[in-house]
């Protein structure tokens, strides 16, 4: 393999990607690489997959998908966060009854 070739392509391909980041899909390889596998990765490894033959650019409908999916997965661990941090407390009655007549003689 002509190792200036093959880095010319990879220069070309990288020079069509708009972005630092774009999301690739994932072609079925002989050592077990899974078919329509969607990643973002940067535009140089993007390049270097495309030219390999071990993934394909993302259509524009595939990033759309993507990015909605990762979207929605996002604000699903945010709201996880969130639940976990509520903090209640188990109050007696009577710790009840004094927390209410507290507040009605200050107000």
């Amino acid at each position: 393999m002509d190792l200036r070739h093959y880095y010319e392509k990879i220069r070309e391909v990288e020079a069509g990607i708009t972005g630092e980041f774009t999301v690739v899909v994932s072609r079925g390889t002989a050592d077990g690489g899974k078919e329509g596998t969607r990643s973002e990765v940067g535009r140089r490894l993007a390049a270097r997959m495309v030219v390999e033959g071990s993934a394909r650019l993302a259509t524009a409908a595939e990033k759309e998908t993507f990015y909605a999916a990762q979207a929605a997965h996002r604000q699903a661990v945010e709201q996880a966060v969130a639940a976990s941090k509520v903090q209640f407390a188990v109050l007696s009655s009577t710790e009840l009854e004094k927390l209410r007549g507290a507040g009605k003689s200050k107000g």
